[in-house]
Protein backbone atom coordinates (compact mmCIF):
# COMPACT_ATOMS: atom_id res chain seq x y z
CA UNK A 1 0.00 0.00 0.00
CA UNK A 2 1.39 3.39 -0.72
CA UNK A 3 0.38 7.16 -0.23
CA UNK A 4 1.28 9.79 -3.06
CA UNK A 5 1.70 12.90 -1.70
CA UNK A 6 2.74 15.31 -4.36
CA UNK A 7 4.22 17.98 -2.37
CA UNK A 8 7.77 17.64 -0.55
CA UNK A 9 5.98 17.30 2.66
CA UNK A 10 3.38 15.37 4.22
CA UNK A 11 0.37 16.80 6.52
CA UNK A 12 1.00 20.57 4.91
CA UNK A 13 -2.09 21.48 6.13
CA UNK A 14 -1.79 19.37 9.25
CA UNK A 15 1.00 22.24 10.16
CA UNK A 16 -0.52 25.57 9.45
CA UNK A 17 -3.57 24.64 11.49
CA UNK A 18 -4.72 26.01 14.75
CA UNK A 19 -2.10 28.38 14.65
CA UNK A 20 0.54 25.51 14.17
CA UNK A 21 -1.08 23.63 16.99
CA UNK A 22 -3.64 21.70 15.30
CA UNK A 23 -6.61 21.74 16.38
CA UNK A 24 -7.32 17.96 15.85
CA UNK A 25 -10.89 17.47 16.87
CA UNK A 26 -14.13 18.73 18.39
CA UNK A 27 -15.08 16.76 21.61
CA UNK A 28 -18.85 17.72 21.22
CA UNK A 29 -18.71 16.22 17.52
CA UNK A 30 -22.26 15.50 16.26
CA UNK A 31 -23.46 15.26 12.23
CA UNK A 32 -25.81 19.03 13.38
CA UNK A 33 -21.99 20.08 13.24
CA UNK A 34 -21.43 19.43 8.96
CA UNK A 35 -23.00 21.33 5.97
CA UNK A 36 -23.97 19.05 2.69
CA UNK A 37 -26.31 18.69 0.11
CA UNK A 38 -27.81 15.27 2.15
CA UNK A 39 -27.14 16.44 5.71
CA UNK A 40 -27.52 12.58 6.71
CA UNK A 41 -24.77 11.11 5.21
CA UNK A 42 -21.83 12.14 7.18
CA UNK A 43 -23.66 10.26 10.54
CA UNK A 44 -22.52 6.45 9.53
CA UNK A 45 -19.06 7.63 9.19
CA UNK A 46 -18.88 9.86 12.56
CA UNK A 47 -20.77 7.14 14.36
CA UNK A 48 -18.45 4.43 13.33
CA UNK A 49 -15.24 6.77 14.45
CA UNK A 50 -15.80 9.53 16.74
CA UNK A 51 -13.79 12.26 18.19
CA UNK A 52 -13.22 9.56 21.24
CA UNK A 53 -11.67 7.40 19.27
CA UNK A 54 -8.92 10.04 17.74
CA UNK A 55 -8.26 10.94 21.44
CA UNK A 56 -7.61 7.87 22.51
CA UNK A 57 -4.92 7.21 19.33
CA UNK A 58 -3.51 11.08 20.64
CA UNK A 59 -3.31 9.56 23.84
CA UNK A 60 -1.77 6.36 22.96
CA UNK A 61 1.15 8.21 20.98
CA UNK A 62 1.33 10.40 24.65
CA UNK A 63 1.20 13.97 22.85
CA UNK A 64 -0.15 16.34 25.52
CA UNK A 65 -3.15 18.14 24.30
CA UNK A 66 -5.57 20.51 25.75
CA UNK A 67 -9.06 21.80 25.43
CA UNK A 68 -9.17 25.57 24.39
CA UNK A 69 -12.95 26.23 24.14
CA UNK A 70 -16.34 24.69 22.84
CA UNK A 71 -14.57 21.36 23.05
CA UNK A 72 -11.87 22.56 20.38
CA UNK A 73 -8.59 20.30 21.39
CA UNK A 74 -4.99 21.13 20.55
CA UNK A 75 -1.60 20.26 20.41
CA UNK A 76 0.13 21.46 23.32
CA UNK A 77 3.78 21.87 21.55
CA UNK A 78 2.43 21.72 17.95
CA UNK A 79 1.05 19.82 15.11
CA UNK A 80 4.01 18.42 14.45
CA UNK A 81 3.22 15.84 16.96
CA UNK A 82 0.26 14.93 14.83
CA UNK A 83 1.72 14.47 11.46
CA UNK A 84 4.49 12.50 13.63
CA UNK A 85 1.81 10.40 14.50
CA UNK A 86 0.24 9.35 11.58
CA UNK A 87 3.29 8.70 9.68
CA UNK A 88 4.08 6.29 12.30
CA UNK A 89 0.80 4.69 12.28
CA UNK A 90 1.65 4.53 8.21
CA UNK A 91 4.91 2.56 9.08
CA UNK A 92 3.32 0.33 11.81
CA UNK A 93 1.15 -0.57 8.73
CA UNK A 94 3.63 -1.43 5.74
CA UNK A 95 2.47 1.99 4.14
CA UNK A 96 5.00 3.33 1.97
CA UNK A 97 4.95 7.23 1.69
CA UNK A 98 6.05 8.43 -1.82
CA UNK A 99 6.30 12.71 -1.20
CA UNK A 100 7.46 15.03 -4.14
CA UNK A 101 5.07 12.40 -6.40
CA UNK A 102 2.74 14.16 -9.03
CA UNK A 103 -0.21 11.94 -10.13
CA UNK A 104 -0.35 12.32 -14.27
CA UNK A 105 -3.63 10.06 -14.54
CA UNK A 106 -5.88 7.36 -13.51
CA UNK A 107 -6.91 4.66 -16.22
CA UNK A 108 -9.18 2.63 -15.69
CA UNK A 109 -8.26 -0.13 -14.14
CA UNK A 110 -6.44 1.69 -11.69
CA UNK A 111 -3.19 2.34 -13.78
CA UNK A 112 -1.66 5.13 -11.92
CA UNK A 113 0.71 7.23 -14.21
CA UNK A 114 3.28 9.58 -11.86
CA UNK A 115 6.65 11.42 -11.99
CA UNK A 116 7.95 8.52 -10.16
CA UNK A 117 6.97 5.36 -12.70
CA UNK A 118 3.36 4.12 -13.10
CA UNK A 119 1.46 2.33 -10.43
CA UNK A 120 -0.98 -0.64 -10.34
CA UNK A 121 -3.76 -0.55 -7.66
CA UNK A 122 -6.43 -2.78 -6.91
CA UNK A 123 -8.29 0.38 -5.13
CA UNK A 124 -7.49 3.80 -5.22
CA UNK A 125 -8.49 6.44 -2.74
CA UNK A 126 -8.55 9.76 -3.40
CA UNK A 127 -8.27 12.24 -0.08
CA UNK A 128 -6.86 15.33 -2.32
CA UNK A 129 -8.38 18.19 -0.25
CA UNK A 130 -10.60 20.82 -1.42
CA UNK A 131 -9.44 24.54 -2.79
CA UNK A 132 -8.41 26.31 0.17
CA UNK A 133 -4.96 27.07 0.79
CA UNK A 134 -4.17 27.10 -2.35
CA UNK A 135 0.05 27.85 -0.74
CA UNK A 136 -0.25 24.63 1.08
CA UNK A 137 -0.43 22.59 -2.31
CA UNK A 138 -4.50 22.41 -3.24
CA UNK A 139 -5.35 21.53 -6.72
CA UNK A 140 -8.43 20.50 -8.14
CA UNK A 141 -7.44 17.17 -8.89
CA UNK A 142 -9.74 15.30 -6.58
CA UNK A 143 -12.55 16.74 -8.74
CA UNK A 144 -10.83 16.26 -12.01
CA UNK A 145 -10.52 12.18 -11.20
CA UNK A 146 -14.08 12.52 -10.01
CA UNK A 147 -15.41 14.03 -13.10
CA UNK A 148 -12.93 11.23 -15.02
CA UNK A 149 -15.38 8.73 -13.85
CA UNK A 150 -18.73 10.11 -14.18
CA UNK A 151 -19.42 11.48 -10.40
CA UNK A 152 -21.26 14.82 -10.01
CA UNK A 153 -20.19 17.63 -8.23
CA UNK A 154 -21.89 19.93 -6.10
CA UNK A 155 -20.66 23.38 -7.02
CA UNK A 156 -17.71 24.28 -4.81
CA UNK A 157 -17.16 27.53 -3.12
CA UNK A 158 -14.66 29.09 -0.04
CA UNK A 159 -15.74 28.14 2.81
CA UNK A 160 -15.13 29.07 6.86
CA UNK A 161 -13.95 32.62 5.04
CA UNK A 162 -13.65 36.63 5.87
CA UNK A 163 -16.21 38.33 4.23
CA UNK A 164 -15.95 41.68 2.40
CA UNK A 165 -17.89 44.88 2.29
CA UNK A 166 -19.10 46.41 -0.75
CA UNK A 167 -17.83 50.14 -1.61
CA UNK A 168 -20.33 51.88 1.17
CA UNK A 169 -20.00 49.77 3.94
CA UNK A 170 -16.11 49.52 3.46
CA UNK A 171 -16.33 53.81 3.73
CA UNK A 172 -18.46 53.58 6.79
CA UNK A 173 -16.17 51.18 8.58
CA UNK A 174 -13.09 52.55 7.53
CA UNK A 175 -10.42 52.19 10.44
CA UNK A 176 -11.74 49.61 12.72
CA UNK A 177 -9.79 47.35 11.59
CA UNK A 178 -8.24 44.87 14.65
CA UNK A 179 -11.79 46.11 16.65
CA UNK A 180 -13.14 42.54 17.89
CA UNK A 181 -16.43 42.12 20.09
CA UNK A 182 -18.99 39.42 20.82
CA UNK A 183 -21.77 39.15 18.42
CA UNK A 184 -24.77 36.75 17.15
CA UNK A 185 -24.08 36.12 13.49
CA UNK A 186 -27.12 35.09 11.33
CA UNK A 187 -26.85 33.43 8.17
CA UNK A 188 -29.07 30.78 6.02
CA UNK A 189 -31.06 30.30 8.88
CA UNK A 190 -27.94 29.43 11.18
CA UNK A 191 -26.90 31.19 14.21
CA UNK A 192 -23.57 31.78 15.61
CA UNK A 193 -22.16 33.38 19.28
CA UNK A 194 -18.69 34.03 19.34
CA UNK A 195 -16.26 37.15 18.22
CA UNK A 196 -16.37 39.32 15.43
CA UNK A 197 -13.78 41.20 14.02
CA UNK A 198 -13.12 44.79 11.39
CA UNK A 199 -10.43 43.97 8.92
CA UNK A 200 -9.27 46.46 6.21
CA UNK A 201 -11.51 44.57 3.49
CA UNK A 202 -14.37 43.39 5.70
CA UNK A 203 -15.36 41.11 8.32
CA UNK A 204 -13.69 38.25 10.13
CA UNK A 205 -13.32 36.27 13.34
CA UNK A 206 -15.40 32.84 14.34
CA UNK A 207 -18.67 34.16 14.29
CA UNK A 208 -18.39 35.48 10.82
CA UNK A 209 -16.26 32.44 9.62
CA UNK A 210 -18.51 30.32 10.83
CA UNK A 211 -21.58 32.14 9.09
CA UNK A 212 -19.71 32.08 5.47
CA UNK A 213 -20.32 28.36 5.32
CA UNK A 214 -23.94 29.50 5.20
CA UNK A 215 -23.92 32.50 3.34
CA UNK A 216 -24.95 33.31 0.11
CA UNK A 217 -23.88 35.65 -2.65
CA UNK A 218 -26.91 38.24 -2.37
CA UNK A 219 -28.31 37.45 1.00
CA UNK A 220 -27.40 39.87 4.09
CA UNK A 221 -26.28 39.04 7.10
CA UNK A 222 -27.42 39.31 10.67
CA UNK A 223 -25.43 41.01 13.28
CA UNK A 224 -26.71 41.58 16.76
CA UNK A 225 -23.88 43.61 18.08
CA UNK A 226 -25.39 43.36 21.74
CA UNK A 227 -26.31 39.75 22.18
CA UNK A 228 -26.14 39.36 25.92
CA UNK A 229 -27.31 42.98 26.30
CA UNK A 230 -30.92 44.55 26.96
CA UNK A 231 -30.43 48.09 25.61
CA UNK A 232 -34.09 48.89 26.18
CA UNK A 233 -33.75 48.05 29.77
CA UNK A 234 -30.39 49.60 30.46
CA UNK A 235 -31.75 52.86 28.90
CA UNK A 236 -34.72 52.44 30.67
CA UNK A 237 -33.11 52.25 33.89
CA UNK A 238 -30.71 54.86 33.15
CA UNK A 239 -33.96 57.45 32.46
CA UNK A 240 -35.70 56.24 35.57
CA UNK A 241 -32.60 57.31 37.79
CA UNK A 242 -32.76 60.45 35.99
CA UNK A 243 -28.97 59.93 34.65
CA UNK A 244 -27.90 62.56 32.20
CA UNK A 245 -26.33 59.91 29.83
CA UNK A 246 -25.86 59.93 26.16
CA UNK A 247 -26.86 56.33 24.39
CA UNK A 248 -23.57 56.72 23.05
CA UNK A 249 -21.75 56.83 26.62
CA UNK A 250 -24.31 53.91 27.29
CA UNK A 251 -23.30 51.77 24.45
CA UNK A 252 -19.46 52.34 25.55
CA UNK A 253 -20.03 50.75 28.43
CA UNK A 254 -20.95 47.09 25.76
CA UNK A 255 -19.01 48.04 22.79
CA UNK A 256 -15.28 48.72 22.26
CA UNK A 257 -15.46 52.63 22.40
CA UNK A 258 -14.21 52.85 18.31
CA UNK A 259 -16.89 51.22 17.65
CA UNK A 260 -19.75 52.80 20.00
CA UNK A 261 -18.35 56.23 18.59
CA UNK A 262 -18.42 55.01 14.67
CA UNK A 263 -22.19 53.47 14.58
CA UNK A 264 -22.96 57.08 17.21
CA UNK A 265 -21.44 59.23 14.18
CA UNK A 266 -23.56 57.05 11.35
CA UNK A 267 -27.05 56.43 13.18
CA UNK A 268 -27.62 59.22 15.55
CA UNK A 269 -29.61 60.66 17.16
CA UNK A 270 -27.52 60.79 20.30
CA UNK A 271 -28.86 62.93 23.14
CA UNK A 272 -29.35 62.16 26.45
CA UNK A 273 -31.23 59.40 27.26
CA UNK A 274 -33.92 60.98 29.47
CA UNK A 275 -34.78 63.08 26.42
CA UNK A 276 -35.29 60.25 24.04
CA UNK A 277 -39.02 59.12 23.03
CA UNK A 278 -39.60 55.32 24.14
CA UNK A 279 -39.79 55.40 19.75
CA UNK A 280 -36.70 56.66 19.42
CA UNK A 281 -34.80 53.88 21.84
CA UNK A 282 -36.27 51.53 20.32
CA UNK A 283 -35.52 52.25 17.15
CA UNK A 284 -31.94 52.83 18.34
CA UNK A 285 -31.96 49.20 20.29
CA UNK A 286 -33.17 47.81 16.89
CA UNK A 287 -30.45 49.03 14.77
CA UNK A 288 -27.54 47.52 16.98
CA UNK A 289 -29.24 44.17 17.65
CA UNK A 290 -30.19 43.87 14.25
CA UNK A 291 -27.58 45.39 12.51
CA UNK A 292 -27.92 44.17 8.24
CA UNK A 293 -25.03 43.49 6.29
CA UNK A 294 -24.72 42.92 2.61
CA UNK A 295 -21.23 41.54 1.92
CA UNK A 296 -20.05 41.82 -1.68
CA UNK A 297 -18.50 38.24 -1.74
CA UNK A 298 -15.52 37.00 0.49
CA UNK A 299 -11.58 36.85 0.05
CA UNK A 300 -11.90 33.77 -1.93
CA UNK A 301 -9.61 30.40 -1.50
CA UNK A 302 -7.12 31.95 -0.42
CA UNK A 303 -8.15 32.49 2.79
CA UNK A 304 -10.57 30.06 3.36
CA UNK A 305 -9.66 27.63 5.62
CA UNK A 306 -12.16 24.98 4.10
CA UNK A 307 -14.42 24.05 0.52
CA UNK A 308 -18.00 23.75 0.84
CA UNK A 309 -19.00 21.50 -2.01
CA UNK A 310 -17.29 18.48 -3.84
CA UNK A 311 -18.33 15.35 -4.85
CA UNK A 312 -21.80 14.65 -4.47
CA UNK A 313 -22.63 11.68 -1.76
CA UNK A 314 -25.12 10.53 -3.69
CA UNK A 315 -22.25 9.12 -5.77
CA UNK A 316 -21.26 7.40 -2.69
CA UNK A 317 -21.69 4.78 -0.09
CA UNK A 318 -22.03 6.20 3.41
CA UNK A 319 -20.61 2.98 4.80
CA UNK A 320 -17.75 2.88 2.34
CA UNK A 321 -17.19 5.77 0.66
CA UNK A 322 -16.95 3.73 -2.88
CA UNK A 323 -17.56 5.35 -5.71
CA UNK A 324 -20.86 3.29 -6.69
CA UNK A 325 -20.34 4.04 -10.79
CA UNK A 326 -16.65 2.81 -10.18
CA UNK A 327 -15.62 -0.07 -7.82
CA UNK A 328 -12.90 0.09 -6.11
CA UNK A 329 -12.29 4.10 -6.00
CA UNK A 330 -13.00 5.63 -2.89
CA UNK A 331 -13.46 9.63 -2.08
CA UNK A 332 -13.03 11.06 1.55
CA UNK A 333 -12.33 13.86 3.60
CA UNK A 334 -13.14 17.39 1.90
CA UNK A 335 -12.82 16.57 -1.45
CA UNK A 336 -16.45 15.19 -0.46
CA UNK A 337 -19.18 17.54 -0.16
CA UNK A 338 -19.08 17.38 3.46
CA UNK A 339 -17.68 20.35 5.22
CA UNK A 340 -17.47 21.21 8.95
CA UNK A 341 -18.13 24.35 11.09
CA UNK A 342 -15.34 25.60 12.45
CA UNK A 343 -13.47 23.93 15.58
CA UNK A 344 -11.81 20.87 14.98
CA UNK A 345 -14.73 19.26 12.98
CA UNK A 346 -13.43 18.88 9.49
CA UNK A 347 -10.16 16.99 10.57
CA UNK A 348 -12.89 15.00 12.55
CA UNK A 349 -14.30 14.40 9.31
CA UNK A 350 -11.26 13.43 7.76
CA UNK A 351 -10.06 11.02 10.65
CA UNK A 352 -14.07 9.52 10.26
CA UNK A 353 -14.25 8.93 6.55
CA UNK A 354 -10.68 7.83 6.14
CA UNK A 355 -11.20 5.33 8.78
CA UNK A 356 -14.79 3.97 7.26
CA UNK A 357 -13.18 3.56 3.66
CA UNK A 358 -9.84 2.06 5.32
CA UNK A 359 -11.88 -0.70 6.55
CA UNK A 360 -12.79 -1.93 2.71
CA UNK A 361 -9.98 -0.58 0.21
Amino acid sequence: MAVVEHSAQVGRKILISGGGRCNFTNLHTRPENFLSANPHFAKSALARYGSGDFVALVQRHAIPYHEKTLGQLFCDRSARDVVAMLEKECAAAGVRILTGCGVRGIAPGFAIETTAGRLEAASVVVATGGLSVPKSGATPFGYTVASQFGLRLVECRPALVPLTFGPQDTVRWAGLAGVSTLVDVTAGGHTFREKMLFTHRGLSGPAILQASSYWRPGEAVQIDLLPQIDLLRSAGEARAAGERIEIRTLVRRFLPKSLADRWSELHGPWQPVASLSDRELEALASGLHDWRVEPRGTEGYEKAEVTAGGVDTAELSSKTFEARKAPGLYFIGEVVDVTGQLGGFNFQWAWASGYSAGQYV
